[in-house]
């Protein structure tokens, strides 16, 4: 529960701010286009733009966020009345909705990916909302590292797609080649998509986060994580399935780690104590039969899929919200205390039974026709054992879960003290949860109302899909006998294990010395191996030693540039001429010069011998036609080395400086072979005179000057030069006390 001390007054514009999405809602429930796009050239060069498309998957997507953040709108300023961040938090919420929006919609790749990390860096904030208290920090430092090590992911995943397709989009996706989905680059990115993608959604070993995130304020958790932000995961997933699909690591691996995440979570639900925390390892197990879902090979798991995600979104959202009630009228979430609260929260009771309904799958809710579907798929794919025995214990538990959240904490004896300082129920903090669970008991009695959104959904996923709004209406068929069957068994199971909930939960308490082995250390392990290893790069690498910090860049720089330099071309033959010798005489005087300066042992020698360096260098941009640049360089060089030379006679007891040693040499050659070869290559490319074939054009018309260089000069690089001219002027200022001081102390006789 949040507290603040700095009660205030709130403002007008947050009570309405719920009119801003219920509005995009209705516009988006009553526009008659299932699919719009919308494209802005943004990066052209680079081929990015500001691409954006709406379909059936991303229509249904953006009816939950839409939906549900109205609700969540209207709940958040009734749960922190009078508190001082209020408005803080609506501006993030507000935030994080237009990301989600952009996210589901968004078509070009680079733009999906912006958007996917401002949900991170939202929920970021989101979740350590109540920075004073530590473990809000430590639940958004570990939702951030998860989901951001996970954004870098899908980052690589994206530029590896689009290097082997350039220009690719998401809506491209049903109709790649297959030649192009068996390119090596291609699979290895969308492999990377899928390891971003289940970071996002809490798969196995990724989940820790989320019931940590559980720190968040009630508002944060009904939306973030039971509607929108972890099913984004998912949502990609899907957008990838159509065209994935067919590939057997794809729908393996999915299966696989989507099995595993639910049937873990599953169990580690019967381990909490707190309400919250248990919704959201319900969270959790539910995501991974989502997961489970998009990897299922029939077309009957992409309706389950969509079905489930609207059923999962219309339960889980009051849920939370009936949670959040607890805590913030009652003072508690721990099912230990909670008892009889139906007694002192009638209306928040009304709306947990109905939203119970729902994730036990009961019949005449939603959730029942999503688990009819869901079952229906699974028995397609009766070959693939475990997720048959997945479903069916996950299936038990959210029963368990279910009557956990209405039976046990609204009905039987009450608690005295606690129902009777219970506050009254106001009218935000019970409206948005008793209409989302009252709109899940309606979609379970006219399924029709969704039928059209979730079939065009599931068309996106799987175009072949046969079912159709008149021929077979497949939301509306009735379940037939071993359905009910496999639904009364799940009941039954559920009810056991909500009888044995305590004694299950004993049991599993006394394993605790297995945790330091399980999913959930890993973090903290990588954590804690994050801290020692850059402990340890630190102190190897940063000893004071600029000279160490210069040849682990140099180093660096030639091992990065080794696959670049396995690529060039040979350099053609150079012409010998003038021009060409100049620049030979050159560079053999800085070759020459930087042999002297390894060699020499006395440090003014070794300034000396840099400073032919730097005369060398001078010729080379001589004979290159940029005498201004050898000027400067002349002149700079000239200028160090009397300076630094009278520096250095000053203070004749330095000690001698140490010969180099062998690495270093082997470096200092290889970056010098390394920056050759480069100077070669780039020679040996075509020359493009597009430029200078402008500034002969532009010359006398635009800037009033037959001579070309000078115009350049002055005109054109104006900014440029003005940057030489400071150079030399600083060069002089700073010659200018030693000048003076030799003229006038008579320095020179030394």
């Amino acid at each position: 529960m949040i507290h603040s001390d700095n009660a205030a007054p709130t403002p007008q514009w947050i009570g309405l701010t719920w009119l801003l999405p219920l509005g995009l809602f209705v516009l988006l429930i009553f526009s008659g286009q299932p699919t719009l796009g919308f494209s802005l050239e943004w990066v052209p060069s680079l081929g990015v733009s500001l691409a954006f498309h709406m379909d059936g998957l991303s229509r249904l997507f953006l009816a939950l966020i839409l939906g549900i953040g109205a609700m969540v709108f209207l709940y958040a300023p009734g749960y922190l009345h009078g508190d001082a961040r209020l408005p803080r938090l609506m501006v993030l919420l507000i935030c994080f909705m237009f990301a989600m929006i952009g996210a589901v919609t968004a078509d070009d790749l680079v733009t999906l990916f912006l958007f996917w990390e401002a949900t991170s860096v939202l929920s970021f904030m989101l979740v350590g909302f109540d920075n004073e208290r530590e473990d809000s920090r430590d639940a958004a430092r570990q939702a951030m590292l998860v989901t951001g090590g996970g954004g870098l992911a899908l980052l690589g995943g994206l530029l590896l797609i689009l290097h082997a397709a350039p220009g690719l989009r998401l809506s491209d996706l049903p109709r790649l080649d297959p030649a192009l989905i068996a390119d090596p680059v291609f699979s290895a990115g969308v492999m990377l998509v899928m390891l971003g993608a289940i970071t996002k959604s809490a798969q196995v070993p990724f989940h820790g986060w989320l019931p940590g995130a559980m720190a968040a304020p009630t508002p944060v958790s009904a939306y973030l994580h039971s509607a929108t932000m972890v099913k984004l995961g998912v949502y990609l997933l899907a957008r990838f399935d159509e065209a994935m699909g067919a590939t057997p690591w794809w729908e393996w691996s999915l299966v696989t780690l989507g099995s595993i995440t639910a049937l873990w979570a599953a169990v580690l639900i019967l381990r909490e104590r707190d309400l919250k925390r248990i919704l959201a390892w319900s969270t959790v197990s539910g995501l991974g039969t989502l997961t489970l879902l998009i990897g299922l090979p029939n077309e009957w798991s992409a309706l389950a899929f969509n079905s489930f995600v609207l059923a999962h979104a219309c339960y889980k959202a009051p849920l939370f919200f009936v949670a959040g009630n607890l805590d913030h009228l009652a003072g508690t979430r721990s099912i230990d205390n909670l008892r009889g609260m139906g007694r002192a929260l009638p209306v928040t009771a009304a709306a947990a039974v109905l939203a119970g309904l729902s994730m036990a799958g009961l019949p005449s809710s939603f959730g029942f026709i999503a688990k009819d579907v869901i079952l229906t798929a699974k028995e397609l794919a009766d070959s693939l054992w475990l997720v048959g025995a997945t479903s069916l214990l996950v299936s038990a538990i959210g029963v368990a879960v279910a009557a956990v959240a209405t039976i046990r904490v609204f009905f039987g004896r009450p608690n005295d003290a606690l129902c009777r300082d219970a506050h009254k129920e106001g009218l935000r903090l019970v409206a948005p949860p008793l209409v989302i669970a009252l709109a899940a008991v309606a979609l379970g009695l006219f399924p029709q109302l969704v039928e059209t959104m979730l079939l065009d959904a599931a068309r996106m996923m799987s175009p072949d899909i046969v079912f159709s709004n008149a021929d077979v209406p497949a939301l509306r068929e009735a379940a037939d006998l071993s359905t009910l069957g496999s639904m009364g068994l799940i009941v039954a199971l559920g009810a056991l294990a909500y009888l044995g909930w305590d004694r299950l939960h004993q049991g599993l308490a006394r394993l605790t010395f297995l945790d330091p082995y399980g999913p959930a250390s890993i973090y903290p392990r990588a954590l804690a191996a994050l801290k020692r290893g850059a402990g340890s790069v630190t102190r190897a690498l940063q000893d004071g030693v600029i000279g160490h910090y210069l040849m682990i860049t140099l180093a660096a720089t030639c091992l990065l540039m080794l696959p670049l330099l396995a690529r060039l071309e040979p350099a053609p033959s150079l012409r010998l001429d003038a021009l060409e010798a100049g620049r030979i005489v050159g560079a053999v005087v800085v070759l020459t010069g930087a042999l002297l300066a390894v060699l020499a042992s006395d440090i003014l020698a070794r300034l000396l011998a840099a400073g032919v360096v730097g005369i060398g260098s001078a010729l080379v941009f001589l004979f290159s036609g940029a005498p201004d640049l050898a000027f400067t360089q002349l002149a700079v060089e000239t200028v160090f080395v009397v300076v630094a030379a009278v520096a250095l006679r000053r203070h004749a007891a330095l000690d001698p400086a140490p010969a180099p040693g062998p690495w270093r040499i082997t470096i200092a050659v290889g970056f010098g072979l390394m920056l050759g070869v480069l100077l070669l290559a780039l020679q040996a490319a075509p020359m493009d005179s597009s430029l200078g074939d402008f500034f002969l054009a532009a010359s006398l018309p635009e800037a009033h000057g037959s001579n070309v260089v000078n115009v350049i000069i002055v005109d054109f690089r104006s900014l440029d030069t003005l940057g030489e001219i400071t150079v030399v002027l600083l060069t002089a200022l700073a010659a200018w006390p030693l000048t003076r001081a030799l003229r006038h102390k008579g320095a020179i006789r030394r």
